[in-house]
Formats: structure tokens, sequence, C-alpha cells
């Protein structure tokens, strides 16, 4: 393949092209371009490199593996992929990944220079005739189909560019790359996974190899570290040594079963949850879990979200789904009486259930589920209360996420989606902007992600850095000014008219289990005493003490307290071993002088023990 696309270079019709190259530093800017300076250990610069470095990543498999078929390869966060399809159903191992990565330092160090070229469409598919996926590509390009895959290959427009290191290789890229294959940083090939082509399950299962790549040393060994620590910490991992929760196969993909810890340590996140919404002036709904289709054809849920829904059921009544959202039911509770502007904000909360229908491929333990619960709140009011609303909820969110032990946040303010969004563009606007308003208030720092929305309007995501470095999306709140519109919303106003309400979207955790899952890694299983399953264990030192043990536990629960009591049947020192697994915060031994002086050895996870401590 490599000698194929070497030997194409050569004909009449891409030489005139390829007389044209030069690297990105020497390109003549168009009227109007934009010029930065960025550095390898910026955000910008690391994309570059990790882009740079997928490129000498497919350059070595079509080098190992004549006639690899190769699609796209972009840098994602901390890394880059690219995919890939073997002839004859050839499949990589851990062995062609040694062999491919010793390959990528063969052609750094060569330090063969990336080479930018442009040509017409018609040069481009004949340049890449053998290689399917970029003809695919190049045609949606050319014809205007193209998707944000395409485009981060090779941009919009009829010109098609590519990038070459040596006369043998040659890759689609809009760019810019970094001058030469020797200013890559170091890289690791990390693992391999299949990806189905555009992520579509009909279309050809590629095989897709990951890897990472930083601009020193110093920065990659610090990333592996913090990934063999993410390994160490993977709640799914946790959640069956901790016998917390499980997956049963009997059961489906995507749905969970909780053990009693881990139902204990749910139910106190609800129980906080509903304590706090009690006490912030929310007033507490319960809605079913499914519905008739005319509900969401109102909502608007089947017209822009319905591959997201589980398939509809025909009873003799209608047709009806499993519930995606909760809040076209809580517009149903606002619509059934009539309103009046004192009664707002009304606040409505929910631990309501929902079901989406995600793709096999993307579930991730109760990162990505298909049944899951949402703290859900719906809060209506008038167009002048929205700011200080959702400044109050800012507030509302941070001592809640603080309460669970978080404490460095940031905010993305999600804006309108050109090609999917219903309502006036004034409507965004006045939207969009008493979000940012509410966040300028607040002081929360937040970047703009452009056309992220949701097509019934603007929101806020807030995420969280846990305890080593990672970022998760954690709350969101989402203004909506389509659904009052689709139900018909009405209060009535000081001036005893009818007006429509605004309507906000308020999800605290996101979901129940998400939130367990992300606290799970953030503490890789010790919880924080209030939240453990069991908060102390009490060992005997022998049998002659247990019947004190068994009195220190009752009163210990008479307090209040998650306790249990394991006998002396094995060594002490093995019973505290298995505490200490079981990430108990505490483990309490009692002996001989405990029993005469009513006392307690009191050994906390990660202090020191103290003796003689009193049991009242």
């Amino acid at each position: 393949m490599a000698a194929s696309i070497g030997s194409r270079l050569a004909k009449a019709a891409v030489a005139a092209v390829i007389d044209g190259e030069q690297s990105d530093l020497g390109l003549t800017l168009h009227d109007g371009a934009h010029v930065a300076i960025i550095t390898a250990d910026s955000d910008e610069g690391r994309h570059v490199l990790r882009h740079s470095t997928a490129h000498v990543m497919a350059q070595a498999v079509t080098q190992l593996f004549p006639g690899a078929k190769f699609s796209i390869g972009p840098a994602i966060e901390d890394g880059f992929y690219y995919d890939f399809e073997l002839p004859d159903g050839r499949t990589f191992n851990e062995a062609d990944l040694e062999s491919i990565e010793a390959r990528m330092r063969e052609i750094a160090k060569a330090d063969q220079p990336f080479v930018r070229a442009e040509m017409s469409a018609s040069d481009a598919l004949a340049l890449f005739a053998d290689q399917p996926y970029k003809c695919e590509i190049i045609e949606r390009v050319s014809s205007g189909a193209a998707d944000n895959d395409d485009s981060a290959e090779i941009g919009r427009g009829e010109t098609i560019t590519v990038y070459r290191n040596t006369p043998e290789f040659v890759d689609l890229c809009r760019g810019p790359h970094v001058p030469s294959t020797g200013r890559l940083g170091p890289f690791k090939l990390m693992k391999v996974a299949g990806a189905y082509w555009r992520g579509n399950e009909k279309a050809p299962m590629l095989q897709r190899i990951y890897g990472t790549a930083f601009e020193n040393k110093a920065a990659l060994d610090e990333h592996l570290h913090r990934l063999a620590e993410a390994e160490r910490r993977d709640h799914r991992k946790l959640a069956v040594e901790l016998d917390l929760l499980s997956f049963p196969h009997e059961l489906g993909a995507g749905l969970a079963v909780w053990h009693p810890k881990g139902a204990t340590v749910r139910k106190l996140m609800e129980d906080y949850s509903r304590d706090r919404h009690a006490n912030g002036g929310y007033q507490f709904v319960f809605t079913p879990h499914l519905a008739n289709a005319t509900l969401f054809q109102t909502s608007g849920h089947l017209d822009f979200y319905k591959d997201g829904m589980y398939p509809p059921m025909e009873m003799d009544n209608g047709t009806y789904y499993p519930k995606p959202m909760n809040c076209p039911m809580h517009c149903l509770v606002f619509r059934g009486r009539q309103r009046s502007y004192r009664e707002l904000p009304l606040r409505l909360y929910e631990l309501g259930t929902v079901y989406r229908y995600e793709r096999a491929g993307t579930l991730h333990g109760l990162m990505r589920i298909r049944g899951f619960t949402q703290d859900d709140s719906h809060i209506f009011c008038t167009e002048d209360q929205a700011a200080d609303e959702i400044a109050s909820l800012l507030d509302f969110v941070m001592s809640v996420l603080r309460a669970f032990g978080f404490h460095d946040f940031t905010a993305n303010l999600s804006t309108k989606d050109p090609a999917k969004h219903v309502g006036s563009d004034q409507a965004w606007d006045a939207a969009t902007e008493a979000l940012r308003a509410a966040l300028e208030k607040y002081g929360l720092p937040y970047k703009i992600k452009e056309g992220d929305a949701a097509f019934y309007g603007p929101k806020i995501d807030i995420d969280v850095r846990d305890a080593i470095g990672r970022t998760w999306q954690l709350s969101t709140i989402q203004y909506d000014f389509n659904l009052p519109e689709r139900f018909e919303l009405e209060y009535v106003g000081a001036d005893n008219a009818r007006h429509r309400p605004i309507m906000l979207h308020r999800a605290l955790f996101g979901s129940v289990e998400r939130f367990f899952g992300v606290l799970l890694e953030h503490y890789a299983g010790a919880f924080p005493s209030w939240m453990a399953p069991l908060q102390a264990r009490v060992l005997p030192v022998a049998a002659a003490h247990e019947e004190y043990a068994k009195q220190v536990v009752a009163h210990l629960r008479s307090e209040g307290l998650r306790v249990d009591v394991v006998d002396a049947s094995d060594q002490l020192g093995k019973r505290i071993r298995s505490a200490k697994l079981d990430k108990i915060p505490y483990v309490l031994v009692v002996g001989d002088d405990d029993v005469a002086a009513t006392t307690l050895g009191v050994n906390p996870r990660g202090g020191e023990v103290e003796r003689g401590v009193p049991l009242h």
C-alpha cells in the first residue's frame, strides 16, 4: 500500500501539485487569516503535537502492514487515536503495538518534514484510490455533506489539503502540524479497541489504536501515573470488590442492581438531596415511568430525541414510551390548575427514573447507563426573575457539590446549534445572556461551547475536578423557553393578564448513578464517614470479649451509627486487614481492659490507634 501511494505521487497529475508543497511555517496566508504563536505545553500546542503523532502512527502501521486501510486519526483529550482495517481480517495484538511504537520512534528519529499541499478533489481521489475510507471523506467534503469528523480531517470547501512525511506516505489533513517528526514529544501507544466506521453499527468494524503524547517525559510520566491511579479507582472494579452493585447479564446491558452496601450509600445521597431541596423552597412531585406518545410529540422529544428513546409499546389505548426525561410531566403538574404570579418562582423537585437507549459501544459502568435516576428540578419563573434565580441556583449547586467533597469548579456555557434548535433568535439571545449574567454575577470561571446546546435552550454545565485531577461534568442548569410554549403554560400576572413563564431545568447530581460512580472513584472507595455504608466494625480480641463487643454495637446503633461486629473465629490481625480492605472508616477493638473499663481501642482509617477511649 505504501509503495502504491508513492507511485501515485509520481504521476504527472499530482506532481504539479506536489511541486507547490511547503511546510506550515512557510505557508502563504490568505487575506483575513489569523496567526497565533502556540507553545508545546499549551492546549493548542498539545493538540498539534498529538495530531502529528497520530499521522506518524498511521505511517508506521501502513509500513508494517501492507494493504492496511486507514480512516481518521484525530487528537483527543490527553491523546490521539487512529482507525484501521487490516487485510484478511487480521487483528492487532500487544506485540504489534510494540512494533508500531518502535517504528514510530524510527520515523521520529529520521526528522522527516511535514509537508503541506493543496489539490482538487479529483486529484485527491486519484491519490487515495486504494484507500476507500479516505475517498469517502473526500467525496463527502467535495459534495458539501461533510460532518465534524470529516472537517477535522481536511476542513470544508473544494480544496483538499494533504500532508506527507516522505514520498511513501501522505495523509488527508487540514493541519497544522509540527515542522518535522523530530519535533514530536515522547509518546506511548495504550490499547486497541473496536470502532464502527462513522459510529454506524451497520458499517465495517475497524480497529482503533489509542495513544498519548506530551511535550516532555515528565508530563508523559505524570499522565501515565494518573492513568494507573484511575485504573486503581475504576468504579466498576471497586463496586465488585466492595460489594456495592453489579450489572448481571440477565438484566441487560446498561442496567444495574444495587446491593445492600451500595444501596445504603445511594439512600444517604438521596436523603441529603431531599433535605436540601425541602429546605430550599422546592416542592416534591412524583411522575410515572412511561407516557403516551402524544406527551412526547407535544414536548418535541419525538422530533429531536427519538433515537435516544426506547422503542414504543403499542397498547389497546395508544402508543407508550418509557420516559427519557421528567420535564414534560412537570409541565403537566404546572398546568394542572391556574397559576398566579405570586406562586413564582415555582420550584418542582423529583428523584425521577428515566430510560435512554444508549448505544452498546458507549455504555460504561455507571458513567453511561440506560436506566438512571435524576435529582431533577424544574423552576417556573418570570423572565425578570430568571437571572437572579440562575445565580441562586449556582450557589445552591456549589454548596451541594462541596458537601460531597468537591472544591474545584469550572463551567461551560453552551449556545445555540444553528442546525438544530427551536425558537426565535431573539429568544435564544435573551436566554443566553441571562445565563451569562448569572455566571458573571457568581464569578465562576467559564468557557463558551458554541453550538453545543440542546434544541430547546442554552445551558450551563458545571465541571468538577476530582482527587487525581480529572474533570467531570456533573450539574446542569438549562434555560427553556420552548416547553412552556409547547404546553401553553400560563400564569396570571399582577396586571390580571395571562403570561408565559420561563422554565429552568436543573439537575445537581446529573444522575444519582453517575454521581455515585464519580464519588466512588474520587474517594477510591473510601467514602467519608457520613457516607460510608458501614461506619465502624467492632472486633473482640478473643471469644471472651464477644458479649461486650455486642453491647458496644447495640450502643453505637442506638446513637444512629452504622456498625457491625465480627467474632473472634479468625486471628485479630486478619480481621483488621479485612476491615481495612473493606475501607471501613473505624475499626474498634475490645479486649480485657476495655471490658473492665467500658472503653475500646479506636483504629481510624489513615490515622493513629488510640487506646482506652470511653464508650459513653
